[in-house]
């Protein structure tokens, strides 16, 4: 394949690559919420910090 052809396949798959960038990115804020979630719970419940 040429470098153009390389080039053309690159910037078309750009926008799937990007989007699934956004997926991966937002499942890592959910694990990071659930995280803090569950740190906050433990922290309640045994009335210690985890600092």
């Amino acid at each position: 394949m040429t470098g153009a052809g390389v080039l053309i396949l690159s910037l078309a798959g750009c926008n799937t690559v990007h989007g699934a960038g956004k997926d991966v990115s937002a499942v890592g804020h959910n694990v990071s919420r659930g995280a803090e979630a569950t740190q906050q719970s433990i922290t309640n419940a045994t009335g210690s910090s985890t600092h």
